[in-house]
């Protein structure tokens, strides 16, 4: 699109039948998809959408979340039968619409509108911006097996408009987003956003110690890793010292808003590390 609408991000037409994008933030998001037309939103990201909100304008959520390592055969049948059997035009999106919503959004270019693999992946890699480190939703995409019609007609799938998590993988979802207002405002040395005024970067701080604290509490597999404890660790005492210094910094002390920059930029490498280790 040649602008950018109010709370939708990376926001690509990919045809009249798909649009892929970012997650709706606000319920004037949603109002901008219904005025394109939009009756189905499909979601691929974690968090549990505003399926009510997006009702109340007449259109229908489906809710089928899928990882960064590439998309199962169960939730491959679920996209297709979405795509094959709901009405259009879709809105497709993860969070921020750049690598899961476009792998999903391919998947509809290949099953509705018939385009070759190899254009839906070439209009993920240059329109929708995929990174290449994520090789299994490539994968997916080139040499998945992309259920047909009868396939995915015989497929028990009820579309449901919400799918909640526990545990280690919702505190993730929970994290991103503290993690992005962080991100933002630390970009413009903590200033407030005119778009988001009443977002407070000490408050986010606070939420994820909050998240890395309880993580340690969960009885996941996961957390018996020694590297995956190791940045744990290191994170969570970065956000505590992040949300100290923000809290300096509300204070009026200018080196305390510097110092939390520096730290900030630490939070994201422990995460990135830790990401491509076990999400990528």
């Amino acid at each position: 699109l040649p602008t950018e609408p109010a709370g939708l991000h990376n926001v690509c037409r990919l045809s009249d039948n798909i649009i892929s994008g970012s997650e709706p933030e606000t319920e004037e998001a949603l109002r901008v998809l219904s005025a394109m037309g939009v009756k189905t939103i499909l979601s691929v990201d974690g968090k549990a959408p505003d399926h009510i909100g997006a009702a109340r304008l007449g259109m229908r959520y489906v809710h089928v979340p899928i990882r960064y390592r590439g998309i199962s055969e169960t939730e491959l049948l679920s996209i297709a039968k979405t795509f094959y059997e709901l009405e259009g035009p879709f809105y497709v999106h993860c969070f921020h619409g750049v690598h899961r919503g476009p792998a999903a959004a391919a998947v509809g270019r290949v099953v509705l509108d018939g385009v070759p693999r190899e254009q839906a992946i070439a209009e993920m890699r240059q329109w929708c911006g995929t990174s290449s480190k994520y090789e299994g939703l490539y994968g997916t995409i080139a040499f998945g097996d992309i259920p047909g019609t009868a396939t995915a007609s015989a497929f028990d799938f009820d579309f449901p408009a919400e799918h909640r998590f526990a545990g280690l993988r919702q505190a993730m979802i929970e994290l991103a987003r503290s993690w992005d207002v962080i991100a933002a405002l630390s970009k413009r040395d903590w200033k407030p956003m005119a778009d988001h005024p009443d977002a407070n970067a000490r408050n986010e701080a606070a939420k994820l110690v909050f998240a890395f604290s309880q993580m340690h509490g969960f009885d996941e597999e996961l957390l018996a890793e020694g590297d995956f404890r190791r940045w744990l660790d290191a994170s969570g005492r970065d956000a505590a010292e992040l949300e100290q210094l923000l809290e300096g910094f509300e204070k009026g002390d200018e080196a305390a808003g510097e110092l939390a920059v520096e730290v900030a930029r630490r939070v994201k490498q422990s995460c990135t590390d830790c990401h491509a280790a076990y999400r990528n």
